[in-house]
């Protein structure tokens, strides 16, 4: 149960939520409550239907390329560095699209859904690195694989519960509060990565000192 929580948090912290929720705000800004709870569904749909495809047939790409999960630990950890490095440096407020006031709300919903909330603000290239290298260690597992898929559906579920209730989060802690939860997670998804890298140098370096 405790390595299945876990699994839970891993993947929370990895889909950025709280940088998700500001991006979320930032492109439904003057959207009705109704909008954006549609949103966030499809949002979480679409989130966890990646995250699962990536994290069952993710390891196929170690085969294909002959990629050993050590050496992929080091390069999937360093970019997910990288992104945790953009995600505490990040001003989502440049990021602010414009909105057309003629777009039905189906089309508002349908146009931002996938690109860019889902992929790739919430399912980046830090985050398919980590979801591949956590499938490609359970790989021949089926209780694993199992428990995975469960703990990605938790983790998606208490993100799009995140961005259904933005409206409300935003009113309680404020944009700079949202905005310092999101350098937060950054933290947490460095020392991850710092973790992952430290893992792959370090089980390379014993294979060589055998």
């Amino acid at each position: 149960m405790t390595n299945f929580i876990n699994n839970v948090l891993k993947f929370f912290f990895l889909m950025t939520p709280f940088f998700v929720l500001s991006m979320f705000l930032v492109y439904t800004a003057g959207w009705v409550e109704k909008s954006k709870r549609k949103l966030a569904i499809r949002v979480g749909l679409a989130v966890f239907s990646t995250a699962v495809i990536l994290f069952i047939f993710g390891s196929w790409i170690f085969k294909i390329f002959g990629i050993t999960l050590d050496a992929f630990r080091i390069g999937g950890g360093a970019l997910l560095f990288l992104s945790a490095v953009g995600l505490v440096n990040s001003k989502v407020e440049d990021k602010k699209t414009s909105k057309d006031d003629e777009e039905s709300t189906e089309e508002k919903v349908s146009s931002i859904a996938v690109v860019p909330l889902a992929i790739p603000v919430t399912v980046g290239p830090g985050t398919t690195a980590a979801l591949i290298l956590f499938g490609a260690g359970a790989a021949g597992k089926a209780q694993t694989y199992i428990t995975g898929v469960a703990a990605l559906f938790i983790a998606t579920l208490m993100l799009t519960v995140i961005l259904y209730l933005g409206t409300g989060i935003e009113r309680c802690v404020g944009k700079r509060g949202i905005m310092i939860l999101s350098k937060i997670t950054g933290l947490v998804l460095a020392a991850l990565a710092s973790q992952l890298i430290f893992d792959g140098i370090g089980k390379i370096l014993a294979q060589y000192l055998k």
